[in-house]
């Protein structure tokens, strides 16, 4: 062999450990860098006219195995949309308080603990119904449930109203690394096109695809020119020749009737593509679970609140629209819509009196409701008892007024039965409420009882059959209304089932403990799922890593070998300029 072809051999030798010897360090450098794969510099033998003349490297790669690269993206999915269902239901749960408490000398703060403080108050009241201060316990306590379901209401839309913004945001994510994927393909094809490693690019790639995933769930392949395709999964394009990107507009306001309508100005806009609609092929990663929170989990929860509330306000007005304050209040406004023109299908005795500030009797008036057949029909009867007026007001509310100073308005449903539902006169027309609102957003106690201005409503207006002007008709203190609220309260009813909380039975507190059971049921489930997934994610990614990750220990331990052959392929050198310069000195010498 010519000292020319031993030093040609030496010095590819050299070269090529050398670029070994670079990409082993940076295998090291990158260890802990996300995304990165071990990096291997191939070599092959050159060979002219049948004789050895060295090494070349011929590329830089990595050896990325696809299936489990596949697995690895759909557990970030699934993860993605684990964790972000923990972490919401978690927050749900806190919204409705502990059944119990740390201290042991106070009770939890969740609905059902409010509500048994109420039954707790009303008994207190029962044994003294004239107490003063116990009445303003027991105003003092439905306060404190009806404000408990008003903010445990707005907690829920707050959360909607988050994951809302949360949409929006992960979106703008998935849009960024769907422009990355798309510059990478680009770059990718160029460097290849230059003879160049694709290696780190292809690895910041799968980063880019793996982030994608875990805000919504994708299918995807690598084309024949080399290109990652992503698509939804069926089959909407994001990323082809072009990165292709996601539009949405988060909703302004948020409350319990917005709703999923594909469009913004009627409730929650839709997720769309080039124009198409896509929200229902998201169901997996960050976005798909914040789908289904704000669409489905969350009104899920507000229609148990609603059914709550809605049922306790029923119960709550049936009572205290049998009974009146003394002394009464000089006017009664209803809450249900009526025209003078509304048709008016009742049946029974209502019986109407005027009482003084002592609740004696003014003037009063008995009802044949089965008389008339329109609430105007009805408002000119009750203006025919003296000292009485009635009108239906600009609101659209039944309004009926003592007209004498100081006097005050009572009434006895007596018999009266009005409406498909057969409810009592006053209640169906919601005269004498206690309670206000049509759901757990905007449930309260009647602001008129809870400042004081009108007392809690406790007397029953005598319903002898006739009664004498200037007696009393009206007595303060009694403990039947009293205990009417405690048996409403207390009394076994039947709750829909809704919210996938199936048909329950029981008192109002029976319910509520249901609803926080289901929430923390709910929660519980969301935690040991994200556990579950969590360590899914965490097994592909170890053996993903395992496969084509960088072991620290065998790097060092390849390095110190390349390190030992370029010393090797140096000294080789120095051993043939040696040579050369021998052979040169002789050739000289003769």
């Amino acid at each position: 062999m010519s000292l020319d072809i031993a030093r040609s051999i030496a010095f590819s030798g050299l070269s090529s450990t050398s670029v070994q010897i670079s990409v082993t360090s940076s295998n090291i450098s990158n260890a802990d860098t996300t995304g990165y794969t071990r990096k291997t510099a191939n070599q092959s033998s050159s060979v002219t006219n049948g004789v050895g003349t060295g090494v070349t490297v011929t590329g830089i790669t990595s050896t990325v195995d696809k299936l489990l690269l596949k697995s690895l993206v759909s557990a970030d999915s699934d993860l993605g949309s684990a964790d972000t269902t923990n972490t919401y239901l978690t927050s749900l749960e806190k919204l409705y308080g502990s059944t119990s408490s740390t201290d042991s000398s106070s009770t939890g703060t969740s609905l059902a603990n409010s509500i048994a403080s109420l039954e707790s108050a009303l008994s207190s009241l029962a044994s003294t119904p004239s107490s003063a201060s116990l009445q303003s316990n027991v105003v003092s306590a439905l306060d404190d449930v009806t404000s408990q379901l008003r903010e445990t209401s707005s907690g829920i839309q707050k959360l909607r109203s988050n994951a809302d913004q949360d949409i929006s945001s992960s979106i703008d994510d998935v849009n960024t690394d769907l422009q990355n994927i798309a510059d990478l393909n680009a770059e990718i094809k160029q460097t290849a096109a230059a003879g160049q490693s694709t290696a780190d690019l292809e690895d910041q790639r799968n980063t880019a695809l793996q982030d994608v995933a875990s805000k919504m769930n994708v299918s995807y392949y690598t084309a024949s020119n080399g290109d990652l395709q992503v698509y939804t999964t069926t089959g909407q394009a994001l990323v082809d020749s072009s990165a292709h990107k996601i539009s949405y507009t988060a909703a302004a306001n948020v409350s319990s009737s917005t709703t999923y309508a594909g469009s913004p100005s009627s409730g929650f806009s839709a997720i769309a593509v080039n124009g198409v609609d896509i929200t229902s092929q998201i169901s997996g990663g960050d976005i798909g679970a914040l789908i289904t929170l704000r669409d489905k989990t969350l009104p899920a929860a507000q229609s148990q609140l609603d059914q709550l509330a809605t049922q306790l306000a029923s119960a709550v007005n049936t009572v205290s629209n049998t009974a009146s304050s003394v002394p009464a209040p000089t006017s009664l406004t209803g809450t249900t819509s009526v025209t003078s023109s509304t048709a008016l299908s009742a049946t029974g005795t209502v019986r109407l009196a005027a009482t003084d500030q002592n609740g004696n009797l003014v003037s009063y008036g008995d009802l044949d409701l089965s008389s008339y057949s329109t609430v105007g029909d009805l408002v000119t009867a009750i203006n025919g008892i003296s000292g009485i007026s009635a009108s239906v007001d600009a609101n659209g509310h039944l309004s009926i007024t003592a007209t004498g100073s100081g006097n005050g308005v009572a009434i006895n449903e007596m018999t009266s039965s009005v409406g498909s539902a057969s409810r009592g006169f006053s209640d169906y027309f919601g005269l004498n409420d206690l309670v206000t609102g049509t759901s757990a957003s905007d449930i309260a106690v009647n602001s008129s009882i809870l400042s004081g201005a009108s007392g809690l409503q406790l007397a029953t207006l005598d319903s002898s059959s006739s009664l004498t002007v200037g007696s009393s008709v009206l007595t303060s203190g009694s403990a039947t209304v009293v205990n009417a609220f405690s048996s409403a309260l207390t009394a076994s009813r039947t709750f829909s089932s809704i919210g996938g909380l199936a048909t329950t039975t029981g008192s109002f507190a029976d319910y509520a403990s249901a609803i926080v059971a289901d929430v923390a049921s709910k929660s519980s489930q969301a935690s040991t799922n994200y556990t579950a997934k969590e360590t899914a994610q965490s097994t592909y990614a170890s053996s993903l890593s395992s496969q084509s990750g960088v072991n620290l220990d065998e790097e060092s331990a390849n390095l110190s070998t390349l390190q030992n052959k370029y010393s090797a392929a140096s000294a080789l050198i120095q051993a043939i300029n040696s040579m050369y310069s021998a052979l040169l000195t002789a050739v000289q010498s003769t």
